[in-house]
Order: structure tokens, then C-alpha cells, then sequence
């Protein structure tokens, strides 16, 4: 039953507190009516006794502390839920914002989730295809998998979303239309020129019918963004787990969830943590990211690519520090590759996928793929080296072999890892353009490569064989 309140004991940023409440509970819904009629949504964050503490989405400005009244719904925030939501935009707690009004709701879910049974967990083993050669062969998705790009300041990580976005798609024998393909984006505290470029993307690529679309915008309360990943995660398991699809959730910028999560706990008076951040931090980053996954005879899946911005490009600041300690590894863009006008300037050495080697090689990709992986790794690192060394003694006096690691890494960036924002590499592609590579280094060199696969695979670019 909703009971109503009137006025407020205390109002402090976007927290709103009433005294003398009965029966509330931790989460639940409360409307809040101005003077002037106007409805505003929030929800109670915490609960002291018979004060209650109130987190108001639309914020508290205008509110009155004597003629504010306030109504407990007696139900957690929930998400009306539809296969209809494919092709529409939403605002960050689940309004449609497209101008084409509602969607019939088939079902009502509390945005908090489930967490799901480990026992009743699936290992995931099917890898997806991004047609983009740095992830799909050395940092390979797969489904049920959550893989973090972490990304810095001014760097393409926007435009790296919107590709994946665009060309993701699972690769089974099963689909090959993609019907049971759907991408859920959920963007938060971007400018309305970035929200403005996701749309028209979207719409221009044609996919937008297997997209839905969260957006919480920078002028948006900053404590809508606290839900909107929840909203995002809640349809994805619904298509999933209902329909039986294959959703893709992506996050951006994960950074800004963290930094309200800050703003609203300082709000709170609560002692903070590294850099101003709660305590509780990596729980909340976790009851996030613990939303991927396959269930046992489900049919569907979620997998997550959460994307965030490191300060001063830092690796160890505490939100992709925690979420590192999450995730099933990351894909880390290189401010330097950047410079030079490599995209996606995806950095391949502190790159790694952890569930990769269960998703690739024969029966998935090509059974060539973890051996060429390897490979172009250990390849990659020795360029590293060569470089160093040359810093110090000139190139010219290199010895012939760091020589061709140097115009091997040369080749390696302007071919395997810059693609255009279109270019649809499929992994067959990826691989022949990896071998092509490796045939730029001697035979001897490539100790990570069985003699059948090189026997089969190998081609010096020479022409000369060894």
C-alpha cells in the first residue's frame, strides 16, 4: 500500500531525508510532488530507524522542507519490459525519449536483478566476432564473457564502441541472419553531441532494429546514472533469457557511474576510500558486472563490454583497478598509438582475454588461432625490445634480426592493427593477415608454432623457404 508523506526534515544535494516513516524499505520507489504539482521519482538508499534517506532522480532543487509531499510506492524501482524496446531510445531510467511514444510492456522486472546461482552457471566457450583484428585474434570475446576496454581522455574509445556495436555478431552455423543477435548500449554522462553521433550511427548503419538504447546525459541528474547500467542490464536478461537471444551489453563510460556513485556517497556523510570513492566500490562494480553470463539450458546469453576512462591514463586508479579484479581481462588502448594515428590504437601487450583460449581454435575459429595468437605476442614483445635497444645505439647498428622485428612491429601497426571504422574483418581475414606477418620473419624464429601448423600456414614473404 503507497502512504504518503508530508514535508521534509532535511535537504542536502540530491539526497532529500523524512522522519516519522513506517514500513519503508531499503530500494523502494517514493514519489515526491512540488508545490506546483510537478512529480519527480526517487528512491530510498538508506534507512535509520524511522528516517529515511531518499535519493531523488529529477535532484531537489524548488523542493519545499513544509509542502513537499512524498509517497512510498511499496515496490523497488522497475523496468516495463518488451521485445519492442529493439529500435527504440530510452532515457537513462528507462523512458522512452524517441518521440514514438510507449511500448506495450509484456513484463514488469525490479532493475536490481538476480544474482545468478553459480552452480547454475555455464562456462562460456563460443567466441563473437567484432571484425576487428587486435580483438578478435589476441584479445578474443567471448559470449558470456565480461571484457573491459579501458580507454584515457581524448582517445577513440567512442567511436571503438560504435564499431563493435555495429559489426558484432555470433558466429553459428544456427544464425546466419543474426536474428538472435541484439545489442543493448547504455550510455552515461555523455554530451549531447556524443549522444547525438551514437544515434546517428545507429540509424545510418542499419542496425538500429537490434539495438536498444539507454542514454543518460551530462546535464541529466547525476543520480539517474546510478540506475541506468540496471535498466541496461535488466532488458538484456529479459531478451536473453525470454527470447533466447544473444545480447551484447555495452557500457560507456563506466568512469562516470563511479563518480557519481562518489558524489551520492559523499552526499551520505560516508567515510571514503581511495580517491573519495565508497568503500563498497568493487561490490557495487560487481553486482554490475556479475550480470554476464550463461545459464544452464537457457538458450541466451549476456555478455558485457564495459568501457571507462582512466585518469591521467592511470591503470591502477581504483575503477579499473577494481574492475580488473572482476572481469575476465581487458583491452587497453595505447595513448602513443593514438598519436601516431593508429585506430583502434589498441595496446596488444597489456591486452589479454582470460576466457579466450576455451572460445578459439578448432570447432570455434580455426586451429591455427591460439598457436598465431601466441605468436604474434611473443613476436610483438621482442619488437618492444628492439626498440629499446635502439633508442640507445641508433637503428643503424642494429643487428640484422632486431632489423626485422623493427619493420615487422612497423608492418604489424599499419596493417593488423589500424582498420578503417568500417572495415568488417572476418576472423578468417584476421588470421591469413597475422600469417602474412610472421612470413616476414624467419621460420626459426617462430618457436611458438607446431611444424605441422607452420608446414601448413607458413609463407616467407621472401619466397625463400628454410
Amino acid at each position: 500500500m503507497a502512504i504518503e508523506y508530508m514535508g521534509l526534515n532535511n535537504i542536502q544535494g540530491p539526497l532529500a531525508v523524512i522522519e516519522g516513516v513506517d514500513d519503508t524499505f531499503f530500494e523502494e520507489m517514493v514519489t515526491v510532488t512540488l508545490d506546483s504539482g510537478e512529480k519527480r521519482i526517487g528512491r530510498v538508499i538508506e534507512i535509520s530507524g524511522d528516517k529515511a534517506v531518499i535519493q531523488v532522480f529529477e535532484g531537489t532543487s524548488n523542493l519545499s522542507l513544509t509542502n513537499t509531499k512524498t509517497k512510498f510506492m511499496g515496490e523497488p524501482m522497475r523496468l516495463p519490459l518488451s521485445k519492442e524496446m529493439l529500435g527504440r531510445t530510452l532515457d537513462g531510467v528507462g523512458r522512452p525519449i524517441d518521440g514514438l511514444g510507449e511500448y506495450f510492456a509484456d513484463e514488469i522486472r525490479d532493475v536490481n536483478g538476480q544474482p545468478i546461482n553459480p552452480v547454475s552457471r555455464e562456462y562460456p566457450n563460443n567466441f563473437i566476432q567484432t571484425g576487428i583484428s587486435s580483438i578478435d585474434c589476441l584479445a578474443t570475446l567471448i559470449r558470456g564473457q565480461k571484457l573491459p576496454i579501458f580507454s584515457g581522455d581524448g582517445m577513440p574509445h567512442d567511436e571503438l564502441a560504435m564499431q563493435i556495436a555495429r559489426q558484432a555478431k555470433v558466429v553459428d552455423s544456427d544464425d546466419e541472419n543474426g536474428d538472435s543477435f541484439a545489442i543493448v548500449f547504455a550510455a552515461m554522462g555523455v554530451k549531447h553531441d556524443v549522444a547525438n553521433y551514437f544515434k546517428k550511427s545507429f540509424e545510418e548503419s542499419g542496425v538500429l532494429g537490434k539495438v536498444v538504447m539507454f542514454l543518460n546525459l551530462s546535464n541529466d541528474p547525476v543520480v539517474e546514472r546510478i540506475i541506468t547500467p540496471r535498466c541496461a542490464l535488466t532488458a538484456a536478461e529479459y531478451l536473453a533469457f525470454k527470447h533466447n537471444m544473444h545480447v551484447l551489453v555495452i557500457l560507456t563510460d563506466m568512469t562516470s557511474y563511479a563518480e557519481a556513485l562518489r558524489e551520492v556517497s559523499s552526499s551520505k556523510g560516508e567515510i571514503p576510500s581511495r580517491k573519495g570513492f565508497p568503500g563498497y566500490l568493487y561490490s557495487d562494480l560487481a553486482s554490475i558486472y556479475e550480470r554476464a553470463g550463461i545459464i544452464k539450458d537457457a538458450k541466451g546469453s549476456v555478455t558485457q563490454v564495459p568501457i571507462l576512462t582512466m585518469p591521467n591514463d592511470d591503470i591502477t586508479h581504483p575503477v579499473p583497478d577494481l574492475t580488473g579484479y572482476i572481469t575476465e581481462g581487458q583491452i587497453v588502448l595505447g595513448r602513443d598509438l593514438s598519436l601516431k594515428g593508429v585506430y583502434p590504437p589498441v595496446s596488444i601487450l597489456p591486452s589479454l582475454s582470460r576466457l579466450m583460449k576455451d572460445g578459439i581454435g578448432e570447432g570455434f575459429t580455426r586451429e591455427d588461432h591460439p598457436d598465431l595468437a601466441n605468436q604474434l605476442f611473443a613476436s610483438y614483445s621482442k619488437v618492444e625490445d628492439a626498440k629499446s635497444l635502439a633508442s640507445v645505439i641508433g637503428e643503424d647498428e642494429l643487428s640484422d634480426m632486431d632489423k626485422k622485428y623493427i619493420a615487422f612491429g612497423k608492418a604489424f601497426d599499419e596493417k593488423f592493427l589500424a582498420q578503417s571504422g568500417d572495415d568488417n574483418r572476418s576472423i578468417e581475414d584476421t588470421l591469413d593477415l597475422g600469417w602474412e606477418l610472421l612470413g616476414m620473419l624467419p621460420r626459426t624464429e617462430l618457436d611458438r608454432i607446431s611444424d605441422k601448423t607452420l608446414d601448413k600456414y607458413y609463407k616467407p614473404s621472401d619466397g625463400k623457404t628454410e
